[in-house]
C-alpha cells in the first residue's frame, strides 16, 4: 500500500474508533431520547384506536362507493404523509393520487372529476392552503374527508367527514416538530386502506397484479410454464431404453434426471442422479437393465399453469429438485428445476 493510502486508511480507522468511544453517559442519554420518541409515537398511535367511531365507518363507506378516485392532499409534512397514503391506497385496490394544494390552485384542479372523493390531511385544521381549496371542491360536488389534529377547527367545520388524528404532544421537547402527529395521520391512513381492502376481499393475486415487478408479484404471478424447459431440452427415454441410453440422456440434458415414457408417450417413471448412486451401491448388472427396471414409478409432477411457489413447496415436501410438467393425460410438456426458480429471486 502507498504511504498516502496507508495514512488515509489509518485516519479512517481512527475516526471510526472515536465514534465508538463516546462517553457512556452520552450513549445512555441518546438512547433514552430515542426510546422516549418511539414510546411517545407508539402511544399516539395506540390512542387512535379508542377514538374510532361512526365517522371512520362513514369514511370507509364513502370510499367503498367510490366511482372515481381518492384525491389525497396536504401541505408540508402532512403532504408527505399524504403521498404515502395515496400510494398505499392505489396499491391495495383504491385508485388514488396525491394533489399538491399549491399546484391545484394553478390548474391542477382540473384532474378532479365526477365520482372523486378528497382525503385532506392537516394537523392544525386551520384555513391554510387546504382551506383555500375547499370551496373549489365544494363547487365540484366532491365529498371531503379530513384527517386532522383539530376536530373543531375551520377545516373540520367545512369537511363532510372528520377523522380525529389529534395527539397530546409531539415527540420533541419544544412540541413543534411534527413527529407524533404525522405518525398518527399515517396510521389512520393505513387503517383506512387496510379496512377497504378487507371489505373488498382484495386478494394477494390482485395485489401482485399491481406489483408485477416486485418480489411478491413474481411469487404470485410467475407460473411453471414461464420457467420450464421444453422441447429437446426435456430429458426423456422410452421404457425399453438401455441403462447406457439413460445415462447419455441424463448427461446430455444436464438436469440430473431422465423421465421414462411408455409406448404411447405418457410419463410413467423417473430416474435420477440419486437413483444412480443408490443402484450402483447395490447392483453390479446395471448395464444389462432397461429404464423400466431402474425407474421410480409414479413420479411427482406438476401442471404448467401452477404457480412457481407451488412447485417449490412440492419440491420441499418430497425433497427433490426437479418436477416434470405434464398435461391432464400425463404427457410430458416440460421440466422445471429448482435452480431455474432460484435464479428468478422468487424464493
Amino acid at each position: 500500500m502507498e504511504p498516502n493510502a496507508e495514512r488515509l486508511a489509518d485516519a479512517h480507522s481512527n475516526d471510526a474508533d472515536s465514534l465508538m468511544e463516546s462517553p457512556l453517559g452520552d450513549r445512555s442519554r441518546r438512547c433514552r431520547i430515542a426510546r422516549d420518541v418511539i414510546v411517545c409515537e407508539a402511544d399516539a398511535v395506540a390512542a387512535l384506536a379508542d377514538r374510532l367511531d361512526h365517522r371512520f365507518d362513514a369514511a370507509v363507506g364513502l370510499l367503498l362507493r367510490l366511482k372515481g378516485r381518492c384525491i389525497v392532499t396536504g401541505i408540508g409534512k402532512s403532504g408527505l404523509i399524504g403521498q404515502k397514503i395515496a400510494a398505499t391506497l392505489s396499491s391495495t385496490g383504491t385508485p388514488a393520487f396525491f394533489l399538491h394544494p399549491a399546484e391545484a390552485g394553478h390548474g391542477d384542479l382540473g384532474v378532479v372529476g365526477d365520482g372523486d372523493v378528497v382525503l385532506a390531511i392537516s394537523k392544525s385544521g386551520a384555513g391554510d392552503e387546504i382551506g383555500d381549496l375547499l370551496p373549489a371542491f365544494k363547487r365540484l360536488n366532491t365529498p371531503i374527508i379530513l384527517i386532522t389534529g383539530k376536530t373543531d377547527g375551520e377545516l373540520a367545520r367545512r369537511a363532510d367527514i372528520v377523522l380525529d388524528a389529534s395527539v397530546t404532544s409531539e415527540a420533541e421537547p419544544n412540541d413543534l416538530v411534527p413527529t407524533c402527529s404525522t405518525t398518527a395521520a399515517l396510521a389512520l391512513g393505513d387503517a383506512l386502506a387496510v379496512t377497504l381492502l378487507s371489505e373488498r376481499g382484495f386478494t394477494p393475486e390482485q395485489f401482485a397484479r399491481l406489483h408485477p415487478k416486485g418480489a411478491l408479484g413474481r411469487r404470485l404471478l410467475l407460473t411453471v410454464g414461464d420457467l420450464m424447459h421444453t422441447g429437446d431440452q426435456v430429458p426423456l427415454v422410452t421404457e425399453d431404453a438401455s441403462f447406457r441410453d439413460v445415462l447419455v440422456e441424463m448427461t446430455r440434458k444436464r438436469l440430473g434426471t431422465a423421465g421414462v415414457v411408455d409406448n404411447g408417450g405418457r410419463l410413467i417413471g423417473i430416474f435420477t442422479d440419486g437413483d444412480l448412486r443408490r443402484q450402483t451401491e447395490i447392483r453390479t448388472d446395471l448395464f444389462s437393465l432397461t429404464a423400466s427396471d431402474l425407474m421410480t414409478r409414479n413420479p411427482k409432477t406438476i401442471e404448467s399453469s401452477e404457480l412457481v411457489v407451488s412447485a417449490v413447496a412440492r419440491m420441499e415436501d418430497h425433497k427433490i429438485t426437479t418436477l416434470f410438467v405434464v398435461d391432464d393425460e400425463c404427457y410430458p410438456r416440460g421440466i422445471i428445476h429448482l435452480h431455474d426458480i432460484l435464479s428468478t429471486g422468487t424464493v
